[in-house]
């Protein structure tokens, strides 16, 4: 029951949308009721996740949507501790581009991205639940953040072009 917000935000950041996470948790549940008694490990955060991650893609190979919101993973983030209504709106459009780059990620690279920054597992811990090895983990983060980068960071090239454009 403590890791159900970290298992359901995980599984919104992979199926992309927020009824299709609480069935995803729901069926993580079920299944680690059933196999509880096989738990070993010393993290039962990682060992839910590691299910909540498994349920999820069985959950994306039977129900694959392209119509998902791209967005929407981003809608119960607490808005900026501020008055100023200027720097809300700009707090929500920025917190709106970047859950749109990264749901746009693909699936394996999002995955590793949400376990490392939002979730705070370390690179073990990711490649535990992923079931992959470490330096694969490392190379999708890499991988991952440079996408990101190249979606929101603008270019001298894409800054000369608006500048021409302008004028």
């Amino acid at each position: 029951m403590p890791h159900l917000d970290a298992g359901y935000n995980f599984a919104r950041w992979l199926t992309r949308s927020g009824p299709d996470a609480e069935d995803v948790v729901q069926e993580a549940c079920a299944r680690a009721l059933r196999y509880v008694g096989g738990f070993h490990g010393d993290s039962g955060r990682a060992w839910f996740l590691a299910i909540v991650r498994n349920a999820a893609y069985d959950w994306l190979e039977r129900n694959r949507r392209a119509d998902v919101d791209a967005g929407a993973a981003l809608d119960d983030i607490a808005d900026v501790p501020s008055r100023n209504p200027e720097a809300i709106a700009i707090r929500r459009a920025e917190d709106r581009m970047l859950g749109e780059a990264i749901a746009a990620l693909p699936v394996g690279f999002r995955e590793v991205l949400i376990l490392r920054e939002l979730e705070q597992f370390s690179y073990k811990e990711i490649a535990r639940i992923a079931d992959i090895p470490v330096g694969t983990v490392m190379s999708r983060l890499a991988r991952g953040r440079a996408m990101l980068a190249k979606e929101l960071l603008p270019t001298k090239e894409t800054e000369s072009e608006q500048s021409r454009s302008v004028k």
